[in-house]
């Protein structure tokens, strides 16, 4: 049984939440709480398998709940996020400090949470096998001022991509090399991270925020180029064309691949056509195995592939898929991997 506290300062949410987890054979609702402070000492005595958070909540809100369970006593957690600018960069933060994942309130969720009910119930069951980390104070910020990487200057027949897929635990993962990577890489970096429309915009402009690099939300018929992260948007496959002697970014809205869209694997496919060997490809922490059939592609066309490896990934599906398939150069684990895709690029 999987024991789950549930924390929300509605009653009404409180009671929608414990009715659908109290119907399932596998959950056990062993309390609930109204506030951070009230789910802090909470999780204390009771030790919950699983805890869902809202964000908004009066005394101690979610994200300093949050904070303080990660230091304290780490538990996974599911964020219950608005779908507001201001929810979405609250549940980004959350997920920077150790939220495993996190789900967003409908418009008719006051009435009902039918239409999110088995995404929640699907993540909750996910959550509890993730691999959690304990919080650790960083003393220092990241330094924008990396020191440059030498390189001799690449031609356009030698222009190379970084391409990078993830999922859930993606963004504290990508912080973690994206932060890494120097201002001057020379070459662009396209990513896909599973996640709905308005989160991607706000996780672009968090890690514009934190790096040397530039960040942004992709648009279509954006331009590749060094130093620029493109980051697909929610809702959107993300894919990259030719336009003359460019790369560029193509985002279409065909259905979603294994449930999700934006999808890893036909970003990874696409950069194998338009860039054959001169690809790094690095698939991170998921669920599931997108990104494995790309990875696939990126190898036939000999180009370079990194996973990340069992030890930091807090879900190993997507990484375990790719290493089976035998596709991955070297596995790596996540504070590694910027120092590998460096040495990667400038070969």
């Amino acid at each position: 049984m999987i024991k789950i506290l549930i924390v929300d300062d509605s009653a009404f949410m409180r009671k929608l939440l414990s009715d659908l987890f109290s119907a399932e054979p596998d959950f056990v609702v062993i309390d609930t709480a109204r506030n951070g402070m009230d789910a802090v000492n909470k999780v204390k005595q009771l030790k919950p398998d699983l805890i869902t958070m809202d964000v908004e909540m009066p005394i101690m809100d979610g994200i300093k709940s949050l904070e303080v369970i990660m230091k304290e006593t780490p538990t996974p957690v599911l964020m219950i996020s608005s779908l507001t600018r201001d929810g979405a960069e609250a549940t980004i933060r959350a997920l920077e400090l150790g939220a495993v994942d996190f789900v967003a309130k409908t418009a008719g969720i006051m009435s009902s949470i039918a239409g999110i009910s088995n995404e929640i119930l699907t993540k909750s069951r996910a959550a509890v096998h993730a691999k959690i980390f304990r919080l650790v104070e960083k003393t220092a910020k990241v330094l924008p001022a990396i020191k440059p990487i030498a390189y001799t200057p690449i031609s356009p027949g030698d222009e190379r991509i970084l391409a990078i897929g993830t999922s859930t635990g993606g963004p504290r993962a990508l912080q973690e090399i994206i932060t890494k990577l120097p201002g001057d890489l020379p070459c662009g970096v396209v990513i896909v991270q599973h996640m709905p429309p308005g989160f991607t915009k706000s996780l672009s402009d968090r890690l514009n925020s934190l790096s040397a690099l530039t960040v942004k939300e992709a648009e279509h018929n954006d331009v590749i180029r060094p130093g620029l992260v493109l980051i697909a948007p929610g809702d959107y496959h993300m894919e990259i064309g030719r336009e003359g002697n460019k790369k560029v970014i193509k985002l279409n809205q065909d259905p979603p691949i294994g449930g999700h869209r934006p999808a890893v694997d036909p970003m990874f496919q696409s950069v194998a056509k338009v860039y054959g060997h001169r690809i790094v490809g690095v698939i991170l922490t998921g669920m599931g195995h997108d990104g494995a059939k790309g990875i696939k592609a990126i190898k036939e066309q000999q180009g370079y592939t990194i996973a990340e490896d069992q030890s930091t990934a807090v879900v190993f599906g997507m990484p375990k898929s790719a290493i089976e398939l035998g596709v991955v150069d070297k596995v790596v684990p996540l504070p590694a991997i910027a120092a590998e895709i460096v040495k990667a690029v400038i070969k």
